[in-house]
């Protein structure tokens, strides 16, 4: 499926076409990109093992945490696994560019991705994360979904390699996404 716009108009779709999936497959376990939580909320209740990776603290401005301790425990009690880590194609690499300039591998790998579209990259990293956070199962397929900003656009079936392998990664299928980005 391809939406014709990207962004959180789609979430709603993504979610319902993500769940289809996973359950065609047999898939357990999703990963969400999401800070306030609320693209999760469209996974819950629905028989998947659900990770919500969200941007990791002082993204958007120093000691901030996007999520709110109550999110986090409304999520967690309807056992939600919530990540918040470094991202793995920014990380120490966006550091180096913010203070020295010049472009760096993590961050070339990441606008290769984009290519496809934000929403593809984003799957890719928080599946990767996940994985080496030990709340996925090695070696297998699973869902992730993400966007190119808020609300999910673009979900995809795939097998996450850990970071120290990330060129294992393999994307079966794109399940849906945006022709524009």
């Amino acid at each position: 499926m391809y939406w014709q716009q990207k962004g959180p108009a789609n979430t709603e779709a993504v979610s319902k076409l993500a769940i289809q999936r996973a359950k065609e497959l047999k898939i357990t376990h999703i990963v969400v990109a999401s800070n306030s939580g609320a693209t999760v909320g469209y996974f819950l209740e629905q028989g998947l093992a659900v990770i919500c990776v969200t941007h990791h603290v002082g993204f958007m401005s120093p000691g901030d945490d996007e999520m709110p301790a109550a999110t986090r425990d409304k999520l967690s009690a309807k056992g939600v696994k919530i990540l918040t880590t470094t991202h793995l194609l920014a990380g120490v690499d966006r550091a180096l560019r913010n203070k020295f300039g010049g472009v760096y591998p993590a961050e070339i790998i990441a606008q290769s991705l984009r290519m496809l579209g934000q929403g593809v990259k984003v799957c890719a990293e928080i599946s990767a994360m996940a994985l080496d956070a030990g709340l996925l199962p090695y070696g297998q397929e699973i869902i992730a979904v993400g966007g190119s900003g808020t609300g999910a656009d673009t979900a995809l079936v795939i097998v996450p390699a850990h970071s120290n392998n990330f060129f294992d990664t393999k994307i079966k299928e794109i399940i849906c996404k945006p022709r524009e980005f």
